[in-house]
């Protein structure tokens, strides 16, 4: 860790923020941001934060949702609890994760769907680019099934090769796709956040039999960028989740 890095990040306003109010990470005013601006979350919504640790952005979603609502984080990192929502620790892309979501939910579709998640970075730009990429767009794909027609997903995406296809993919699914950088970013970053809104009842026909990830590769090939296929995960990699259960309740 640089010097520099340390005495910008001890002089940031948005860390000083957080930690005044309470907050696990400076990245909550982030999302403060964009429900300010786009009201993605309303009361009484069914919210799941995808990548949810350290619990910032969860945090929001469970003051936005009010006491009628419900949120759920997933991340395959312990998450310590949260006030007023369910913590499940286990990865997004495991049915098996998919399965307990749709427990907690008891036949109810999500009306939100969040995601700040990012990869563990190297260093190298481009490499990171393109990990941040295609996890995005396997946030997008999870989703989709559990999110109700009407709903809403939010998800962190890096300037960069490729971005374009994501965005067609969540344009073929959603009526509504902005991008939009909150002041809360870092000025030094190249993030920005893929909002999209009113889930299509269906996806446009040139999507139909398609995942996003499919539309996401084709895109790159078009580009002459050759995407090699995701490996699969054994059952000793992902051994499944543990949950956490804050003292909010339900209300169904």
């Amino acid at each position: 860790m640089s010097k520099r890095w340390y005495q910008e990040n001890r002089r940031d306003p948005w860390r000083r923020q957080a930690k005044s109010k309470g907050y696990r990470a400076r990245s909550a005013y982030k999302l403060k941001q964009i429900q300010e601006k786009f009201e993605i979350i309303r009361k009484g919504d069914y919210v799941l934060d995808i990548g949810c640790h350290p619990g910032g952005w969860t945090q929001v979603a469970v003051e936005e949702v009010g006491e009628d609502g419900y949120v759920i984080g997933v991340d395959l990192l312990s998450t310590s609890p949260v006030e007023g929502a369910t913590i499940i620790i286990g990865d997004i892309t495991n049915p098996k994760t998919i399965e307990q979501i749709n427990e907690e939910i008891e036949g109810y579709y999500l009306n939100c769907v969040i995601s700040d998640i990012s990869p563990r970075l190297t260093g190298r730009y481009d490499t990171d680019q393109a990990i941040s990429l295609e996890l995005s767009t396997m946030v997008l794909d999870a989703a989709m099934p559990i999110l109700n027609p009407g709903g809403s997903f939010v998800t962190k995406i890096f300037q960069g090769v490729g971005i374009e296809g994501l965005i067609e993919a969540a344009k073929m699914r959603f009526s509504s796709v902005q991008r939009y950088a909150p002041t809360a970013s870092r000025s030094s970053s190249s993030e920005t956040y893929l909002i999209c809104r009113n889930k299509l009842p269906k996806v446009r026909k040139e999507a139909e039999g398609k995942t996003a990830y499919d539309h996401l590769k084709e895109h790159l090939k078009k580009l002459d960028i050759v995407v090699e296929g995701i490996e699969e995960k054994d059952d000793e990699t992902i051994i499944g989740y543990r949950k956490y259960v804050g003292s909010g309740k339900k209300n169904n």
